[in-house]
């Protein structure tokens, strides 16, 4: 009975799905037939009609999709509205300068924006429904997770926090006899590897396959440099090709050329920010407005990093030191300034400069990036590009993400940067305006609970991971 409820699932997401997509292609075709077809010198014909809708709807599929506004069962419902909603400002930007181009002029915006607020309430209704449909439908899953030397309580609070999905029942040491760990792994619907060395690895996900257990695992650095290769075959030998060369120069001028369009229109919109933001720096203190910091970019070279100084002065007299959550060194206007990413706005010049680029890891402190390679030799891959304003580990992570997975996030976009890959990024990092998913920080659960469902687990790591 589970089997065949589990099987009916991704029919009843595209099913779900389904619901928007009608919903939206009848008001747009509505829409169009009142509002604008009618003006037109040359008005269309009803199957000419009909594909203006398919059209809208197929845009607006493409880029909802890669903002992961249909994964019902991964995102909240809050999560979920902000991707749909970004979706549909952008598809409604690109109809309407799409309208204009065939009715030869600038036509009423009236129509197309009431259009998508009528669209952003359904789509909030439909996030909703749906996501608590799904929940219902299918509690979350029975897991047990399997641990290796590097402790892996952090991923079991992560998970442990979306209780509506994860249900972490038991934890086992890898030391343990594999045979038990087999048997152990037999009572769930799921199993998390994590840390687990290859050979025993190997064996679990093999036994996984053989028992269509699902199998969640964290991912080696290996393991994310092998994901990027290319497959060919070799006569009849199958291959996986590295070839470690990074973006081809095509490619690069591409990328550079795109920087400096985007970043010289970022900066004629937000100029009055800007200002705004230079006077209210300057009049709380009558200190400096800008800050410049050491950072590091490709191949390793120091540049200067400015921001809008959202700090006291001389806040690093005693060495330099990661901001805290509730820095007491944060000024009320810097704290206002971080809340909604403004200080991050005079990077824009970095760019500009070529000292950064839009899309890339974020630049590191040359202090911690030493700091870090004592215990992590591969974070220097990182310095294999130059770095970013926003890039895979800013959306992917969160505000306590650690070193090491931040490492694993910017090495699967140095593994996998293409032109498309940066526009999702700038898509995602627009979204995170409309949902504070990315900001979140470390949970309250108590210790206790935890220590109660994963003895085994180092509580020494336990505790420092949820002070």
């Amino acid at each position: 009975m589970t089997e065949n409820k589990g099987s009916l699932k991704r029919p009843l997401i595209f099913l779900i799905c389904c619901v928007i997509f009608s919903a939206f292609a009848v008001m747009f075709f509505d829409m169009w037939n009142k509002s604008y077809n009618d003006e037109m010198l040359d008005p269309f014909w009803k199957l000419g009609n009909v594909l203006m809708a398919i059209l809208y709807i197929s845009i607006y599929t493409i880029i909802t999709r890669g903002l992961g506004g249909f994964k019902i069962t991964y995102m909240r419902a809050a999560g979920l509205f902000g991707s749909q909603l970004l979706g549909l400002l952008t598809t409604n930007a690109i109809a309407y300068i799409q309208i204009s181009l065939i009715g030869r002029g600038r036509l009423a915006v009236r129509p197309i924006a009431l259009l998508t607020l009528k669209e952003a309430a359904i789509a909030l209704v439909w996030c909703i429904v749906s996501t608590q449909l799904l929940r219902r439908l299918y509690p979350p899953r029975r897991m047990i997770i399997v641990y290796g030397n590097q402790n892996s309580s952090a991923l079991v609070q992560k998970m442990s926090r979306r209780g509506d999905k994860y249900q972490i029942c038991e934890s086992v040491s890898c030391d343990e006899d594999i045979e038990y760990i087999k048997q152990q792994i037999l009572r769930y619907e799921a199993v998390i590897i994590s840390d687990v060395p290859s050979v025993m690895r190997n064996k679990l996900l093999k036994f996984a396959l053989d028992k269509s257990i699902r199998t969640y695992i964290t991912p080696k650095l290996s393991d994310i440099i092998i994901r990027g290769s290319d497959d060919f075959n070799l006569f009849d030998t199958p291959l996986l090709l590295n070839r470690n060369e990074g973006l081809s120069p095509g490619q690069r001028f591409i990328k550079r050329t795109m920087d400096i369009v985007l970043v010289l229109t970022a900066i004629l919109i937000s100029s009055p920010i800007m200002i705004f933001a230079s006077l209210a720096v300057k009049l709380y203190d009558r200190g400096p407005v800008f800050y410049k910091q050491k950072r590091l970019t490709k191949d390793g070279r120091e540049f200067d990093v400015i921001k809008f100084r959202s700090m006291v002065v001389n806040a690093e007299n005693h060495g330099a030191q990661l901001a805290g959550r509730n820095d007491k060194r944060i000024t009320p206007v810097g704290k206002v300034l971080r809340k909604i990413r403004v200080d991050e706005l005079p990077q824009l010049f970095n760019i500009l400069k070529g000292d950064m680029s839009f899309v890339g890891p974020r630049p590191e402190r040359p202090e911690f990036c030493a700091k870090y390679e004592k215990t992590m030799p591969e974070f220097r891959y990182r310095l294999k590009v130059k770095a970013g304003l926003t890039g895979y580990a800013q959306i992917m992570g969160k505000y306590n993400t650690t070193p090491y997975d931040k490492l694993k996030l910017d090495l699967i976009y140095i593994e996998n940067q293409s032109f498309l890959l940066d526009m999702k990024i700038m898509m995602l990092t627009a979204k995170t305006l409309f949902t504070s998913d990315a900001a979140e920080g470390v949970g309250s659960e108590s210790v206790e609970t935890h220590r109660e469902l994963h003895p085994k687990l180092d509580e020494q790591e336990l505790d420092k991971i949820l002070k």
